[in-house]
């Protein structure tokens, strides 16, 4: 499994919409509402050797209110 995390930028008060929306396919372990330049964090496990680029495209991208999103690779957990 590849652990890879999502920064997403949302639309002005969407965000517990967008949220809502992550939650409802089942598709994070975790999504967190976040301080900073970013709106939510969302963490993700997928298969060794799936498209990480497709998985975002596909499943992030045609939620309504999510106007950008930024992917953070992992390589160890300590």
């Amino acid at each position: 499994m590849q652990c890879f995390f999502v920064h997403i930028t949302c639309a002005l008060g969407r965000t517990y919409e967008v949220a809502a929306a992550i939650a409802d396919r089942e598709i994070a372990s975790e999504v967190y509402s976040v301080s900073g330049d970013y709106d939510l964090l969302a963490k993700f496990y997928l298969d060794a050797g799936k498209d990480i680029g497709r998985f975002v495209a596909e499943n992030l991208h045609d939620i309504p209110g999510v106007e950008r999103t930024t992917t953070t690779l992992t390589f160890k957990a300590f």
